[in-house]
């Protein structure tokens, strides 16, 4: 144990030691990476007990080996393999491969995003990668963005930003300095009812409240209503309240449905109203040539949540959100003689965390910038075109199935279905799938329990898709005999 070092060093034994770390790690992940199953079926109750039984905080360290041992033989051996074309309930992608030595070289240096000093190449990079995600989603000059942890972090940010504006605009309120005005109450914001829970998360943690969220309903392809939407801030105009933000949801969670930006900014644009696009699912869709023309113009949106940990086959986690008046982030800008130091600014070092609700962050540009330069705009495309075949093909396989009934015909990955033998056939073959190293998901629509599968890996072929009924079939038979 005393020989071995505490951190790297530019020692040639320290570096040989972590090297060793290094392939022995990778040894132990391929002796677990299973027989192609995504998970090993184990029950809640096993494999809590396991984890237990690993102890926590020995009074002397048992060394690497040791613990890589305990980890391989009870965490890895039970950890889900994203990779595995059994594996589809979640927007929860398997990972690129050089982006999963990307992360390996984030761990190794350990930069952090907050100031120059911190990340001097890693600055700059992400300002560059920014740079380059504006010009991809048509954002002018004068348009900014930060890396963010996830999706939720990108939509609260966008909604953070779109109340300072309106505070500042409609009450000459500057929030960062003397807080909420009192008519802060009568603020709404406005949102798809099957849009993530983020946004209600948003008005939770401004002190707005869930109430202040209006949820727009939708047509019979899940895409909201325009006239409803339109409906519901007229009559909340007429009784005093303050519209400040809506949100197009480009591919919602289930369904993958996109909402009309372009209706939605008429609207926005006629009573003032911040636009804001969730597309941290249907954002990887402008990779592909066949299929973004979909996503409508999200140029039209005043801000952009961009999810790379979903089509963009990313590892978890890394989000961006996009500013078209790069200014509004500015919000988040608060100076610290320790930190971020006026004179520094001056003389062109960049310090990041003045447009990020984050101190400390990762350099999960670095990730982007790795996939986008070793697949080009061309890999992309065949990969996340291809997903989206593969639901297109799938759906219709259902709905020509009399066994299933089949829900709204997908415009992205996400493929909605059930059996038609009822809720409780469909929650328990789900389990009996997930015993069985199949993990799928399980929502519901219309008050009936659904399955669902969320095709984000390009390896799957359509000539696996026949196998994958079949057994879901066996098992509900299997259900019904048990019942």
């Amino acid at each position: 144990m005393s020989e071995m070092p505490f951190i790297l060093s530019n020692r040639d034994e320290d570096r040989k030691i972590f090297e060793a770390m290094i392939n022995k790690t990778m040894a132990s992940f391929f002796r677990t990476m299973g027989d192609g199953k995504a998970f090993s079926g184990i029950d809640p109750y096993s494999l809590r007990r396991k984890v237990k039984e690993m102890g926590f905080l020995p009074e002397k360290g048992i060394g690497f080996d040791a613990a890589l041992s305990k980890v391989e033989e009870t965490v890895l051996a039970n950890l889900l393999r994203t990779w595995s074309t059994s594996y589809m309930p979640h927007l929860h992608s398997p990972a690129l491969l050089e982006t999963i030595c990307s992360e390996l070289l984030i761990a190794s240096f350990n930069d952090s995003m907050d100031s120059w000093d911190q990340g001097p190449a890693a600055t700059e990079v992400e300002e560059a990668v920014i740079g380059g995600l504006l010009s991809l989603f048509g954002y002018p000059e004068g348009s900014d963005g930060t890396f963010t942890s996830g999706g939720s972090q990108s939509n609260i940010s966008a909604i953070i930003a779109a109340r300072d504006y309106y505070l500042d605009r409609v009450f000459s309120t500057d929030t960062k300095k003397k807080g909420m005005p009192p008519e802060y109450s009568t603020l709404r914001l406005y949102t798809s009812e099957i849009s993530h829970f983020s946004m209600d998360k948003a008005c939770h943690i401004m002190g707005l409240g869930y109430d202040s969220v209006r949820k727009i309903p939708v047509d019979d392809k899940c895409r909201i209503d325009l006239k409803a939407f339109e409906r519901m801030v007229e009559e909340d105009r007429a009784k005093g309240l303050h519209p400040f933000c809506a949100v197009a949801t480009i591919g919602t969670t289930d369904f993958g449905s996109i909402d009309p930006i372009g209706g939605m900014r008429e609207i926005c644009d006629r009573y003032g109203i911040h636009l804001h696009a969730d597309a941290a699912y249907g954002s990887g869709a402008i990779m592909s040539s066949t299929y973004k023309s979909r996503l409508g113009d999200l140029s039209l949106a005043d801000s952009i949540t961009i999810d790379f940990h979903k089509m963009f086959l990313l590892p978890i986690s890394c989000s961006a959100v996009l500013m078209k008046n790069g200014k509004k982030l500015e919000c988040f800008q608060l100076h610290a003689d320790y930190l971020n130091r006026e004179e520094d600014e001056e003389d062109g070092y960049i310090n990041l965390v003045g447009k990020s609700m984050q101190t400390t962050r990762r350099f999960d540009a670095l990730k982007v910038l790795m996939a986008f330069q070793t697949r080009g705009r061309e890999g992309f495309d065949e990969m996340i075109t291809k997903v989206i075949d593969n639901a297109s093909h799938f759906f219709h396989l259902i709905n020509n199935d009399e066994d299933f009934i089949s829900s709204v015909e997908p415009e992205l990955s996400s493929v909605v279905f059930a059996l038609k033998d009822g809720d409780e056939v469909n929650r328990r073959v789900r389990r009996m799938l997930l015993e069985k190293g199949t993990v799928i998901g399980q929502t519901v629509k219309d008050g009936k329990v659904m399955l669902k599968f969320t095709l984000l890996n390009p390896n799957l072929e359509k000539e696996d898709f026949p196998p994958i009924i079949s057994e879901i079939k066996k098992c509900r038979d299997k259900v019904k005999e048990e019942m």
